[in-house]
């Protein structure tokens, strides 16, 4: 019997431990899911930078002058004395047009003047002679009517005729095409022997094309939102595919007034504007068509207070409500005690995080241009403030005013090394 008890004290001094440690691991866990969780981030000082804002677009390098070489008259090409990537000077002949048909209605039209100088040749005179009896009385109204009509006949067929003659051998004449400009022929078109359409009645055959390759521009479409920020004379720096550990400047001289668009009509709608820019210091060899991207520097300011760019987020205002309470009418809950808000009250403000004393402050903000890495901060912040510079999940998601925080030291000093560098 002895035994048997000791056995069953045994037996509860075990489940009493292990009741009590089930109920210090329960009040441990109640305990820790009171406490207030703490987040992990990095930091950086807000300090005085120079800051360029830019807008970076695509496009195409292009000459500044390149001229479209369409013949005027019809025929087949009998001559082309030039290639591609040829230079050209000005009025050199660049191409021939079989002559023949247009020789043929020159002759014709000639022998049509000869006719018509010999029919007013003879008339002319008859009228003066009638003229001049009409005016003694010595014919009557009619016969001097008649003289005056055949004079005045043969009098247009003659101006009808030099007129044709004239055109005919301007047509002859454009039958040879020649340079409108010093150049390079950059593209063409047509080979020798083919036939081409000339602009004279119909839309004519772009044969080649000349342009002027010492004058490079960059031709980039610049969207809507963007554009407004872009003016005459601003500083490009280009990209081009071809050459990509290189760079040229460009300035910009030419925004387009009015918009393109693409995918009109659908989701995918795009408005642009073109704008050009002069390229002034090309140390290589740029051809037309070629893939560029430009950073165009809109706006600079020196010596303005930044943050990272990363730092301002947005949050929407938090409101005090009680259960229940609402405008009446529209079921909006209002703040305890308070009449409805102005409706700029009720919208998403910019905010910084900054650390002090291990938690955040949100810090509503004002700011200006931006940088690929930094924003200028108008109003709002002290310089000095370590703000919040990442994670991005922590300043977009976890973090409110009031958290408690934890700095990760290594990150902030990479990131302070990498903003000394800079």
């Amino acid at each position: 019997m002895a035994k048997n008890g000791k056995k069953s004290r045994k037996k509860l001094f075990i489940f009493l431990g292990i009741g009590l440690l089930v109920a210090v691991l329960g009040v441990l866990l109640w305990f820790s899911s009171k406490k207030e969780p703490v987040i992990t981030v990095q930091v950086e000082k807000a300090q005085m930078r120079t800051v360029t804002q830019i807008v970076t677009a695509t496009g195409k390098i292009q000459p500044e002058v390149m001229v479209k070489i369409t013949p005027e008259v019809s025929g087949e090409i009998v001559a082309l004395p030039v290639k591609e990537g040829q230079k050209v000077k000005k009025g050199d002949v660049l191409m021939k047009i079989k002559p023949d048909i247009y020789i043929a209605q020159r002759d014709q039209f000639a022998a049509g003047l000869l006719s018509a100088k010999a029919g007013l040749s003879k008339s002319e005179p008859e009228f003066r002679r009638v003229e001049s009896l009409f005016k003694k009385g010595l014919v009557s109204e009619s016969e001097f009517d008649v003289a005056r009509a055949a004079y005045e006949s043969n009098k247009a067929a003659y101006a009808q005729a030099t007129a044709s003659l004239n055109q005919a051998n301007e047509s002859l004449r454009k039958t040879t095409v020649i340079a409108p400009m010093n150049g390079t022929v950059s593209q063409l078109n047509s080979e020798l022997g083919e036939r081409v359409l000339g602009t004279q009645q119909f839309q004519g055959t772009d044969v080649m094309t000349i342009a002027d390759l010492s004058r490079m521009e960059a031709r980039v479409e610049v969207s809507e939102n963007d554009v407004i920020m872009v003016t005459v004379g601003d500083t490009a720096r280009i990209e081009v595919d071809a050459f990509p550990d290189r760079k040229v400047t460009a300035v910009v001289y030419e925004i387009a007034n009015t918009a393109t668009s693409k995918g009109a009509g659908t989701q995918e709608e795009v408005t642009n504007f073109e704008v050009k820019m002069r390229i002034v210091n090309a140390d290589i060899q740029l051809r037309p068509g070629m893939s560029m991207t430009a950073d165009i520097e809109t706006e600079t300011k020196p010596n303005v207070l930044t943050v990272p760019i990363q730092s301002v987020t947005t949050r929407m205002p938090k409101v005090d409500v009680k259960p229940g309470e609402g405008d009446g009418q529209s079921g909006m809950v209002m703040a305890s005690g308070t009449t409805p808000k102005k409706k700029d009250e009720n919208k998403a403000k910019e905010i910084v995080f900054v650390v002090d004393g291990g938690v955040v402050k949100a810090m509503p903000v004002r700011r200006g241009i931006s940088d690929d890495s930094y924003m200028e901060i108008t109003e709002g912040l002290p310089e000095g403030a370590q703000v919040v510079s990442g994670s991005y999940k922590a300043i977009n998601r976890e973090l409110e005013d009031g958290a408690k925080v934890r700095v990760d030291e290594q990150k902030k000093s990479a990131v302070k090394k990498t903003g000394e560098g800079a």
